[in-house]
């Protein structure tokens, strides 16, 4: 009996653009198919004066949809369709144009639209000469669907089509099978309420300034994106951040610590409590309703007091869940963790250095995670990549102490 993978009845929507390298779509839907996945081909007009509708729909077993103002399909609402049926959303090659569609939310083609009209995760795997890779434009592309949730499998470095050498190749179909089996979790935590907090806390000083902190929020939405897609009920409450809400999450939008944990008070049962949030340690004692001028002749204090322990309080509850902290450190991150994890009672701590461009605002971290008896080092990666190695961390800890 062949053993399941990751993959195995997955609902996959390949998505193939106009590059050269479309040739490679043709074994990457033998290979999806190998691992078990159901496979539909989703192709640009570009696309197909590179590799025919024909191959495609041969290797796919499924006919390839190629036409958003098609009378046949739309008049079912087939890119709709296709935007509920899959699992996840694989476009690969995936060229600058399409890149800049998705950045833009265009919908010029069926491809586009249903990227638009999806909930399912997309990844895309970049494939164009190394001078378009590298542009400006492109990256800022990249950026932003990254910021959404999108995730960005390679591309590889090497000789290209057009004679030149760099990077911009499409990653060999066996790399991108293998990039997908570690993206995609395990639904284990079907039936499980997580709770995860995000982002900074602003405490207000007065109408116009506040105590805050840089953290962008971007490690808690990528954490609650991978909880989600393990199957979890996710309640996601952020602190003030500029980031869409992602799917099957239900989100709560709070300012300052003290709604953060009026907002988690009132959630009468969690399983697994992530306490991301960059939570502001002090508020002012006072709050002007009146904007506060420049002292003239000395230096103006403000007085502070400090706020709840949201986490330490979790930790009070009668049913206690599994608890997750953070830690963002800028020196000596092993032991600050480790006496973070012991004095509020966590059942795991995941530490990361702040400053000189690492942990707030950027796109990468490194992960320290620790446990009792255990850790891991999560190497450099995608905030995104590293949300899923976490949570893989998670559910393993968490069935390793209800089975005990």
């Amino acid at each position: 009996m062949t053993e399941q993978t990751p993959l195995d009845g997955k609902k996959i929507v390949l998505g193939v653009t106009g590059s050269i390298a479309a040739y490679k779509a043709a074994d990457l839907v033998r290979l999806l198919i190998k691992e078990g996945a159901e496979v539909k081909v989703v192709m640009t007009q570009a696309a197909s004066e590179f590799i025919t509708p024909l191959t495609m729909q041969t290797l796919s077993g499924s006919p390839v949809a190629m036409t958003l103002l098609d009378a046949d399909e739309e008049s079912t609402m087939g890119h709709i369709q296709l935007a509920r049926w899959a699992d996840w959303v694989l476009i690969a090659p995936a060229s600058a144009n399409t890149l800049a569609g998705l950045a833009h939310g265009r919908t010029e083609d069926l491809l586009t639209a249903l990227c638009l009209a999806t909930t399912a995760p997309i990844a895309v795997a970049p494939a164009m000469n190394n001078k378009m890779w590298s542009n400006e434009a492109t990256q800022n592309n990249l950026a932003t669907i990254a910021d959404r949730g999108v995730l960005v499998l390679g591309p590889a470095t090497g000789e290209q089509a057009c004679g030149e050498h760099g990077e911009g190749r499409l990653l060999e179909p066996e790399q991108l099978i293998t990039e997908l089996l570690h993206l995609i979790l395990p639904t284990k935590l079907s039936g499980k309420r997580v709770v995860v907090t995000a982002g900074p806390t602003h405490e207000p000083i007065d109408p116009v300034r506040f105590i805050g902190n840089r953290s962008s929020g971007k490690m808690g939405f990528a954490i609650a994106t991978a909880a989600a897609q393990a199957g979890a009920e996710v309640i996601l409450i952020t602190g003030p951040v500029a980031l869409a809400t992602p799917p099957e999450v239900q989100r709560v939008d709070v300012e300052t610590a003290q709604q953060m944990f009026e907002a988690i008070e009132k959630i009468e049962q969690i399983d697994i409590f992530i306490g991301c949030a960059a939570v502001a340690d002090y508020r002012p004692e006072q709050y002007s309703e009146s904007k506060l001028k420049k002292a003239v002749e000395t230096q103006r204090a403000i007085q502070v007091t400090e706020n709840k322990d949201i986490i330490a309080a979790v930790a009070q509850r009668q049913v206690k869940p599994f608890i997750v902290g953070f830690a963002a450190e800028t020196d000596d991150i092993i032991n600050y963790a480790k006496d973070k994890m012991e004095r509020k009672q966590l059942d795991m701590i995941a530490a990361n250095l702040v400053g000189k461009g690492l942990g707030f605002g950027v796109d990468t971290n490194t992960l320290y995670v620790f446990w009792q008896q255990g850790e891991a080092l999560l190497p450099l990666a995608l905030k995104s990549h590293l949300a899923r190695d976490l949570m893989r961390l998670i559910i393993d800890r968490y069935d390793a102490k209800n089975s005990a």
